[in-house]
């Protein structure tokens, strides 16, 4: 074999290898970005979930809270409005993640509708016969473990959106995510009022 030949299948089985390798890295990172994405989505519906959750639980709490404290009109009202508004964003994609301003509006409405329930739930203070009805009591229990539930998913959904955006920032890894369409996901924040428990306690 001429040495020319020679030389030319070495060339050739430098490339194919150089290939082969550099096939296997840009796969194998894509498809982590993928699973980590996935992730990324699972737990945001699991979040939705809680939020629906407490979402749902409002009519009953309203009604009960109303059978003893009929002319609080303006509660009533706000948490009206505030459950509305939740309502609206609700059940959305998790293509939200990809749109800070949507993420943005989506947690307002939540913070809001939890504000609202903060204010019906210092009202029933006024009310000791209220307090002491087992409908509502077991209302105040669900609501509380819910809020639990909320914070807990919360802070799950953070953990996987911060492990999903260091993976994809990260250099090498950051090349393949900007030309693959891999973006940032917004997280929670924290609000000071808003995300705290209701004050259920009595």
């Amino acid at each position: 074999m001429k040495t020319g030949t020679k030389v030319l299948l070495a060339v050739l089985a430098v490339i194919l290898i150089l290939g082969f390798g550099f096939y296997r890295f840009w796969a194998g990172n894509y498809n982590s970005m993928v699973v980590k994405r996935e992730g990324v989505s699972g737990q945001w519906a699991q979040v939705q979930n809680q939020y629906q959750r407490r979402y749902d639980l409002i009519p009953n709490l309203v009604a009960t809270v109303k059978g003893y404290a009929s002319h609080e009109s303006e509660v009533f009202t706000n948490i009206a409005d505030a459950r509305s508004k939740a309502g609206g964003v609700m059940q959305i994609s998790d293509e939200v993640l990809n749109n800070p301003e949507s993420f943005a509006r989506f947690q307002q409405a939540q913070n809001d509708l939890g504000s609202a329930l903060q204010r019906l739930l210092v009202v029933t203070e006024n009310y000791p016969q209220l307090k002491a009805d087992q409908n509502f009591l077991a209302l105040q229990d669900q609501l509380e473990g819910t809020e639990n539930r909320i914070a807990t998913e919360r802070k799950r959904f953070n953990d996987v959106v911060q492990d999903y955006n260091v993976f994809i920032k990260q250099f090498p890894r950051s090349i393949i995510a900007n030309m693959s369409g891999f973006t940032a996901k917004e997280y929670f924040a924290a609000n000071t009022d808003a995300q705290a428990a209701p004050a259920v306690q009595f």
